[in-house]
């Protein structure tokens, strides 16, 4: 952080995959040897209970932070303070439980972890090939416009600390997130624009299916039609007739995809463990398209319709 002028906070992790036990039960997790600072990057809060002193950290001392899948699985309640679980036979105090965190990008259970102090870590519990080696280092920097500074800065000390000559290969690698979120917006949009490519040929051929019937509807209601022409009916009024019909025909369709759409979701959403989230929005513009569709595909067969001749209509058997 002194060399690195753009950089706010820097948090060094050190941990592995163990096997934790509490009484008779036991849930394999990840451990994580953190600094406090590591929430302040991660933006994570305590649900209940406090972080790491000072002194704990300076001292390694066998303290321990849950997250609420550990809690879940191992623990069975929230009543988890001053419980003792074990690491690798070492026994842990739990002194805190931390907010629901969620899934990473990468689809990892967030709250499937341990956090304790960095150098209970690496002098207590897992150990170091190297005095004070870590797996990683969190880095937040001091503004959003600064994030590109930061990385180059990062990059020039851990070059110069790590002795790599202009020619050699580097030992480290620095990932900027904003390039992995820059990554996941392109292919979201490109999920996005094939769902609504698929979407679009849906409603072409639904508007197809929509035209054929109301030409059927058309043919076989010649003589109505003719009839009604007779009696006084313009133009204009056998256009609006079935203009209505294949809008009425599409919004029906509308509403049972609308309907079906939200079911799928809520069963899925159920079986998964997933939340679903319906938008009124999206319902909305939805069956917009669904009478828009209407509209257009069954102009031409109304439009017909109303340019049939009254004595040749009649005569039509």
């Amino acid at each position: 952080m002194k060399e690195a002028p753009a950089v706010k906070v820097a948090a060094p992790v050190w941990g592995d995959v163990s096997q934790v036990v509490y009484g008779n039960k036991n849930w394999r997790t990840r451990v994580n040897g953190i600094t406090k600072d590591y929430f302040t990057v991660r933006e994570w809060n305590l649900k209940y209970g406090r972080m790491f002193t000072p002194e704990e950290e300076r001292n390694a001392a066998k303290v321990a932070l849950v997250g609420v899948t550990v809690v879940e699985n191992l623990l069975g309640d929230d009543s988890t303070l001053g419980k003792v679980i074990r690491i690798k036979n070492t026994p842990f105090e739990i002194i805190g439980v931390l907010d629901r965190k969620g899934q990473s990008p990468r689809g990892e259970d967030q709250d499937d972890a341990i956090f304790i102090p960095l150098k209970t870590s690496q002098y207590r519990l897992f150990g170091t090939p190297f005095q004070d080696e870590v797996r990683a280092i969190l880095i937040q920097s001091k503004d959003v416009n600064l994030i590109n500074d930061a990385e180059k800065q990062v990059d020039e000390v851990l070059t110069r600390r790590h002795k790599i000559g202009r020619n050699q290969e580097k030992d480290f690698s620095v990932r900027n997130l904003t390039e992995i979120l820059a990554t996941a917006r392109k292919t979201l949009d490109i999920m996005t624009t094939l769902l609504g490519a698929i979407a679009a040929i849906s409603l072409v051929v639904g508007g197809i299916g929509i035209m054929n019937i109301m030409l059927v509807s058309v043919t076989e209601r010649t003589r109505e039609i003719g009839i009604r022409m007779a009696v006084g009916a313009r133009s204009a009024d056998i256009l609006i007739q079935f203009l209505i019909e294949a809008v009425t025909l599409s919004m029906l369709g509308g509403l049972i995809g609308t309907l079906a759409g939200i079911i799928g979701a809520y069963i899925f959403a159920k079986t998964s463990g997933w939340p679903a989230l319906v938008n009124p929005v999206a319902i909305a513009v939805a069956l917009f398209f669904s009478a828009a569709v209407g509209v257009f595909f069954g102009f031409y067969p109304a439009f017909k319709a109303s340019r049939l001749h009254p004595i040749e209509a009649l005569r039509y058997e």
